[in-house]
């Protein structure tokens, strides 16, 4: 299923964000959309976006988690970087 993906990062959205309730929504055309629950009623967070756009901006809201970094994993990023050619 194409939303799959779009599920998959509101949902780790709301493990983020404690206290808010964030729901996916489908527009006909196979858009989405992002709404926030509240006691008033769902509120727009988001305008219409497609699906690369709407996990790029869901990914980027609230809180992030840190990367665990061992010394081993900066040890091999360190060496991925290129060096220079002489």
């Amino acid at each position: 299923m194409r939303s799959t993906r779009a599920t998959a990062a509101v949902a780790r959205l709301n493990e983020r964000s404690k206290g808010q309730h964030y729901i996916l929504a489908i527009t006909s055309t196979g858009l989405f959309k992002l709404r926030e629950r509240m006691e008033e009623g769902d509120q727009e967070v988001s305008a219409t976006l497609s699906l690369d756009d709407f996990v790029r901006l869901v990914n980027s809201m609230g809180p992030q988690k840190k990367i665990r970094m061992t010394k081993n994993d900066a040890a091999f990023m360190k060496q991925l970087v290129r060096k220079p050619k002489t």
